[in-house]
């Protein structure tokens, strides 16, 4: 089955209602790239009248995230999935909407296979741009992922 952005969504609202309700969207998802947007409103603003860094940060780390958990729900296999570390650098102020890309699903698809091919765990960077309108970058994130095969005693 498809991963698909309403999909998302729903998993959002319903196990991080915290993204959800700051306003985190998914625009796109591919194999390739995952699309992330989120729009600076009054919920997920800081006092700087711009955009809460954690706020782009979960719009970040989905943009990674929703790309692992697609790859790894396309190989079929038993595969856990947790972020190890975190980089984030900051260039201007976040307003207005900032969309965040990731584009390593060729990385991606090629880690959860040697995950579920030799059971070990396997550490991958993914890097996520936000972006404004005008395609001026604002925020860039890397998340370090650690996956492992479940082994089939294991919860």
């Amino acid at each position: 089955m498809k991963l698909t952005p309403r999909k998302i969504h729903l998993f959002l609202l319903w196990k991080l209602p915290s993204a959800f309700f700051t306003g985190v969207r998914v625009r796109e998802i591919s194999s390739s790239s995952c699309v992330t947007t989120v729009k600076h409103r009054w919920i997920n603003q800081n006092p700087f009248r711009s955009m809460f860094w954690a706020v782009q940060g979960m719009a970040a780390e989905l943009s990674t995230g929703a790309l692992v958990m697609n790859a790894i729900r396309e190989s079929g296999a038993d595969i856990s999935m947790l972020v190890t570390g975190n980089k984030a650098e900051y260039f201007k102020k976040a307003r207005g909407r900032i969309d965040f890309e990731c584009r390593q699903g060729a990385e991606i698809i090629s880690m959860v296979e040697k995950a579920k091919n030799f059971g070990g765990a396997e550490t991958i960077i993914l890097i996520s741009e936000g972006r404004d309108k005008v395609g001026a970058l604002v925020s860039r994130f890397e998340f370090e992922w650690s996956l492992k095969a479940r082994n089939k005693n294991e919860g």
